[in-house]
């Protein structure tokens, strides 16, 4: 699942909003143990949404 995840935020990523709400459902959708790579892999490859990442993860957990 995570790595599903991963495509579908690189299709999306052109859209902030739209990348912040797949963000936010991926997160909910994959394994508990998944979450930090997800977030680190997202800050790492979209460091220009940090702030939209953080405010996700920050909800989340």
């Amino acid at each position: 699942m995570l790595e599903f995840s991963k495509k579908i935020l690189q299709k999306v990523s052109f859209d902030k909003n739209l990348f912040t709400k797949e963000l936010q459902k991926s997160a909910r959708w994959i394994a508990k143990h998944e979450v930090a790579a997800l977030k680190i892999w997202a800050l790492t490859s979209f460091a220009h949404y940090k702030d939209s990442i953080l405010e996700v993860f920050d909800q989340i957990y």
